[in-house]
């Protein structure tokens, strides 16, 4: 071997290990150790004893966190200002569940703190937990669901009495804004798939937007495998051969019903970290 081709070698390695080695941070990390404050939203329900939990477990571990409180509840009708002020300045929100008011064309507070913060990107990681037995081994599934658009849109009227009109809004910003969160995280962390969910056979327009968007950004990620299935065939797939799965993108309404299907075969919700993220 040549000295001139050392150089070259030298570089391709380093190339390699540094891709290999990458991985996803979603905050900023001081590095020295200098407490970092969190807004806390503690919510409704069995929400003050989960965010408490955790103040309990910072508490013990010493974490480098201290949290800004606020009580957010979801029969009011809108955030708070300071709340999105304090969100927006931390950069980091821990927030139990807030309680969506069903039917009386009440807004969720949930769906509004998406669109303020255009928290586009909901991910949750279902996987089987040591000691907690459940029917099906091997479940390690990433659901990737567009937070924004979609049934969750919010528009809807009452045409004439009796008949209520709502729209489905699919965009090509967002469906390619987030089929490329997803193959990114995918890449990032080592994942060798990713399933996107839709009903283009029904909604022919919209979820075909999705789709062709979704291929469109898979062709720039050619060492991740591609492939297509459809809502309701996923959802039996789920509950019968869930190792399949890898990472999944959705849009918004059927990322809410795969996620929660995901995280009960393997051990509930309660115990299925997931977050929810932005630019």
């Amino acid at each position: 071997m040549s000295r001139r081709a050392l150089p070259i070698l030298k570089h391709v390695f380093s190339t390699q290990s540094k891709i290999t080695t990458r991985s996803v941070t979603y905050m900023p990390r001081p590095g020295d150790g200098t407490p970092r404050a969190v807004t806390l939203i503690p919510g409704d329900g069995v929400g003050p004893l989960v965010t408490g939990a955790v103040e309990q477990v910072m508490e013990a571990m010493h974490a480098p966190v201290y949290f800004e409180k606020y009580n957010v509840h979801g029969d009011m009708k809108t955030v708070p200002p300071e709340v999105i002020e304090s969100i927006n300045k931390n950069k980091v929100c821990l927030k139990g569940g807030l309680k969506t008011p069903v039917g009386g064309g009440v807004s969720s507070l949930n769906v509004l703190l998406r669109r303020e913060l255009d928290l586009y990107a909901s991910l949750v990681h279902c996987f089987n937990l040591q000691g907690l037995p459940t029917r099906h081994d091997n479940v390690d599934i990433v659901v990737i669901r567009e937070n924004t658009e979609g049934e969750y849109a919010g528009l809807e009227h009452e045409v004439v009495p009796g008949v209520v009109e709502s729209l489905k809004v699919i965009t090509k910003f967002c469906s390619e804004r987030i089929a490329k969160y997803a193959f990114e995280y995918a890449y990032l962390n080592n994942r060798k798939k990713v399933t996107a969910v839709h009903k283009a056979n029904i909604m022919k327009l919209a979820d075909g937007l999705f789709l062709e968007s979704c291929r469109e950004v898979a062709s720039k990620y050619p060492g991740i495998q591609y492939n297509e299935m459809i809502v309701d065939n996923c959802s039996m797939q789920l509950v019968s051969m869930p190792e399949q799965f890898d990472v999944m993108v959705t849009p918004n309404l059927y990322g809410n019903l795969v996620a929660n299907t995901a995280a009960g075969i393997a051990g509930g919700t309660g115990v299925m970290p997931g977050g929810t993220n932005h630019k």
